[in-house]
């Protein structure tokens, strides 16, 4: 429940609270990788385990009473950390503020009775996550605890009309502390060491609640919402122009009501559906032909519409008897016109 209401907050963009930072730089990413907009939004709720050092973060001991002690360290690109009082490193990768004071106690224990040692820690070893594409607000977030895909689309101002059915989530780093085969530890089968692990989710499924549909997201990982496919209107209907195929899909009479239904003048009976060649992105030469009135009777079967569809509304051609009269009254007026133009005239002083 609580993830079909997160769902909802970002599709209906609910107004969340975005801090926004400084231009981020460039991110390359196995999707397009534009970022046209951004913010810097902390995520910064706690978590039962606690944060957990790692490469990076800047730690600073007081030992209460004891300044000689007292010290600043980074820890470095092996998880360690290296302590004015000790020969030895400290592991200090994975630990958490309260383990790492525990174990600093402990070393000063040989030279002071019951130090007392208070750790902060300056968090500077989780890459920030970022959700780009069909968003409302780009954003890049500092991930100081675990958040789920729902919660930073939310975050991001939901989603836009453009948004398409598909998210994609890429990880190009292991989750620190993820043992070898923790499920959230993505791989790749491909032999290619540029090629990043990812998976795809659909916003149907989101919003079904379906297991597994919402995953958590964590430092590094980058979000890429994408575009729907268009489809094209044209000819005798009172919007001619291109929209958007949503997730679920769209009937020809569905996509013709959209766009504010057929005009008096159209051919309904003969409705064309140009239709990409497979493979191609700008070979149209299937087609598929449509009754309008007989598919809203109920007497034909609607079309189900692909991706970059072009549907050409015809002007439907007059009757015999129609004809024959146009050509009729044209012919007079002509006759009519050519008489009176060749009649001399005179002006009557």
């Amino acid at each position: 429940m609580r993830s079909k209401f997160l769902f909802i907050a970002a599709v209906c963009v609910l107004p969340v609270g975005l801090a926004y930072g400084q231009q981020p730089t460039a991110m390359t990413a196995p999707s397009p990788p534009v970022i046209p907009a951004s913010a810097n939004t902390p995520v910064n709720l706690g978590t039962s385990k606690g944060y957990m050092l790692g490469p990076g973060d800047q730690i600073t001991a007081v030992v209460s009473g004891e300044k000689d002690y007292d010290f600043i360290v980074t820890v470095d690109e092996d998880g360690k950390v290296e302590v004015p009082f000790s020969d030895k490193p400290i592991m200090a990768r994975c630990m958490t503020e309260r383990d790492l004071r525990n174990e600093v106690t402990k070393l000063l224990s040989k030279y002071l009775r019951d130090p007392q040692v208070n750790i902060r820690t300056e968090k500077r070893s989780r890459p920030q996550a970022t959700v780009y594409g069909e968003v409302n607000y780009p954003t890049r977030f500092d991930m100081l605890r675990k958040a789920t895909l729902v919660e930073l689309i939310a975050f991001a101002g939901g989603l836009k009309e453009e948004a398409g059915g598909l998210i994609q989530v890429s990880r190009p780093m292991a989750p620190l502390c993820a043992a070898e085969n923790d499920p959230d530890n993505w791989k790749t089968t491909s032999p290619d060491p540029t090629i990043v692990p990812s998976r795809i989710y659909t916003i149907a499924d989101i919003k079904a609640g379906k297991p597994d549909s919402n995953p958590t997201i964590y430092p590094g990982d980058v979000i890429y919402v994408h575009k729907a496919a268009p489809i094209y209107l044209t000819g005798e209907v009172f919007s001619p122009q291109g929209i958007y195929l949503k997730d679920g899909g769209m009937s020809l009479t569905q996509a013709i009501a959209k766009v504010g239904g057929p005009k008096g003048t159209a051919r309904r009976s003969d409705i064309k559906i140009r239709r990409l060649k497979p493979g191609t992105t700008d070979q149209y030469v299937e087609i598929v032909s449509a009754n309008y009135d007989l598919i809203m009777a109920g007497k034909e079967k609607d079309v189900i519409l692909q991706p970059y569809d072009i549907i050409e509304v015809d002007k439907a051609k007059d009757s015999i008897a129609k004809q024959v009269l146009q050509i009729a009254l044209g012919a007079g007026k002509a006759g009519v016109y050519s008489m009176t133009t060749a009649i001399p005239y005179r002006v009557i002083y």
